[in-house]
């Protein structure tokens, strides 16, 4: 896949993608710009930090079908065209530790593990027709650099730089190699069963 030169024009935006219009309308707006979507990278997130008893139903549905497994549909299947029509594209969707075992968080672990199945069927369907998909694994909180002085100790480690080396690595591998899911944690955090 071939990228933009450094100093190509560039598009900001915010939509909301629990609301298939306006995922569409972003999808619309960047193709309107900037011309044919190749890479689609989905980390869209929200959580709720309860257990059973302290969740609701409609907080349940509303993060399991809104926030994750219907954005992230609807955001693969507007930019598949694109990609499709070239042969050549790369679909993204960001996990959690989450994604594969469940944690504390009843919500947050149930829509991730839809993210992961969403990721797996679309691989099965598109890595055929050119078109790379991956689920990544992250352990740890997105979020900017902190300073000694703002990190607390019960907060999770931000993401290191380095982890847009990944996923800079997985939109340009190779295409006659790839890899369905990628699991990245800070040095900080363990890796557990």
């Amino acid at each position: 896949m071939k990228f933009p030169p450094p100093g190509s024009p560039a598009l900001s935006l915010v939509a909301d993608v629990s609301r298939p219009a306006e995922a569409t309308a972003a999808v619309n707006r960047v193709r309107a710009n900037l011309g044919a979507v190749g890479v689609l990278i989905h980390n869209a997130s929200s959580s709720l930090g309860e257990g059973l008893l302290a969740t609701t139903p409609g907080s349940f549905g509303a993060i399991l079908a809104q926030r994750r497994r219907s954005g992230g549909f609807v955001c693969a299947r507007e930019t598949a065209p694109d990609m499709l029509a070239t042969g050549a594209g790369v679909m993204l969707f960001t996990g959690a530790t989450s994604s594969v075992r469940g944690g504390g968080w009843l919500s947050f672990s149930s829509a991730k593990f839809a993210v992961r199945g969403l990721a797996q069927s679309l691989a099965r369907e598109l890595w055929p027709r050119g078109v790379h998909v991956a689920h990544v694994v992250i352990d740890g909180l997105i979020a900017a650099p902190r300073t000694d002085e703002e990190a607390s100790d019960d907060e999770p480690a931000s993401i290191p730089p380095a982890f847009a080396d990944a996923y800079w690595h997985l939109a340009t591998r190779d295409r006659s190699a790839g890899t369905l899911e990628l699991d990245l944690r800070p040095h900080t955090e363990q890796f557990y069963v």
